[in-house]
């Protein structure tokens, strides 16, 4: 499911190596393999304070002893530079220490091979990269993998993830909204629809013509060079010149080449640009709504990406009311059981429980308890939290707001 290939596959993993050539010894045997590879990097990334150069730290790695004791980050790209392009992917979910963090601010990225696809995520030092057991980030892969009756291309997954994996502020996140921008679209996975039952042929179907739909692009030699505008009006990202606006449903907005905006909102979110992508996400929902209905699951999906979106800028009442919306039109139509209403439920939940204003807490609260109700398939703890913390605003002392 990882490697995202048909075809039998081998798998080595190394788990506590100390040894560097070793590494390489592995590294450089994978690489030859004609197929498909994937290389997953899941550590802690240091540097040679003197000569300034990365290294992926390996179970030995002490701060006296880098440059013998752990893996230079260019025998990565060095092995995989000869692959053909379009068959290496590289995912990481890495964690810097206070050598390797200067230098990493200071290129801006990660650089691995020009002919591999890298996607991942980089903790600043003094941030744990997950529960000692598997990261955030990497967790929501595997839960997007699961998920997903048919699998999601490897941008998909990864802007799904990051979005979700809670990550901490300044996390370098791979690839950058300029690498991004600047590179081709992937090219369409085959679709497996032979084994499905009806019900997700008539799914794969829909998503395909939306994924079919051709957005216009920006130019790929400026990835920021068609900023969103927010005006009084409302949300209007501008489009190439010429083209029609955006409310006209014929049209979708301006995205970066390859056709799905998701990965390049994200990264603008993930680079402090909160407005540009909530404006362009917003425009996308009004496109969506405009073509599949308001109450399709392709419009549901973009009003949890603007609630996860109004997380990550620290908006957190409109981010729960979003998740809140999202919740309800997944419960009319799929039954309060399935995973993506009680998702939407959690999100809704984590949303609230960061307010500390009493007036946004109580008001936001009641809306919540009465969603979090009517859904049998939730962890009774849910509801038990959202009522007592709502009770303890409620009884606080200060007067009740009055809704009109």
């Amino acid at each position: 499911m990882l490697l995202g290939s048909e075809v039998p596959t081998d798998t080595v993993c190394l788990d506590g190596s100390r040894d560097p050539n070793t590494v390489l010894a592995r590294l450089r045997s994978a690489a030859a393999a004609p197929g498909p590879l994937l290389v997953y990097l899941s550590g802690r990334l240091t540097a040679d304070r003197r000569g300034r150069r990365l290294y992926f730290a390996l179970a030995g790695t002490t701060a006296s002893a880098v440059r013998y004791t752990a893996v230079p980050w260019e025998w990565l790209g060095g092995e995989l530079r000869a692959r053909p392009a379009g068959l290496t992917t590289v995912l990481l979910d890495l964690a810097a220490d206070r050598d390797a963090w200067p230098l990493l601010r200071e290129s801006g990225s990660l650089q691995v091979s020009p002919g591999a696809d890298v996607y991942g995520v980089v903790c600043p030092p003094g941030f744990a990269a997950g529960d000692g057991l598997v990261s955030g980030y990497t967790r929501q892969w595997i839960d997007q993998l699961r998920r997903s009756p048919v699998r999601p291309s490897d941008v998909q997954l990864h802007a799904l993830a990051a979005g979700a994996a809670g990550l901490p502020p300044g996390a370098l996140v791979l690839p950058t909204a300029r690498e991004l921008g600047m590179r081709p679209g992937p090219p369409p996975q085959q679709q497996r629809t032979m084994s499905q039952p009806l019900r997700q042929q008539e799914e794969l179907r829909s998503q395909e013509e939306y994924r079919q739909t051709r957005p216009v692009p920006y130019p790929a030699s400026h990835p920021g060079s068609a900023p969103v505008r927010v005006s009084d009006a409302g949300p209007a990202p501008d489009v190439v010149p010429g083209a029609t606006p955006v409310g006209d449903p014929a049209v979708v907005p301006a995205v970066a080449p390859g056709g799905d905006p998701r990965p390049y909102i994200h990264a603008l979110a993930s680079d402090g640009r909160h407005g540009e992508a909530a404006a362009l996400a917003g425009a996308w929902e009004e496109y969506v709504r405009g073509v599949y209905g308001g109450s399709s699951s392709h419009a549901v999906e973009w009003v949890e990406i603007r609630a996860d979106l109004a997380r990550m800028a620290g908006d957190f009442g409109p981010a729960a009311r979003l998740w809140m919306g999202a919740c309800r039109v997944r419960l009319a139509g799929q039954g309060g059981d399935e995973p993506e209403v009680l998702a939407a439920a959690a999100g809704a939940l984590y949303c609230w429980t960061r307010l500390g204003e009493r007036e946004a807490v109580v008001e936001v609260g009641v809306e919540l308890v009465a969603v979090l109700r009517v859904l049998p398939g939730l962890d009774p703890r849910y509801l038990e939290l959202a009522r007592a913390r709502l009770s303890a605003w409620e009884e606080s002392g200060l007067p009740r707001p009055v809704r009109t």
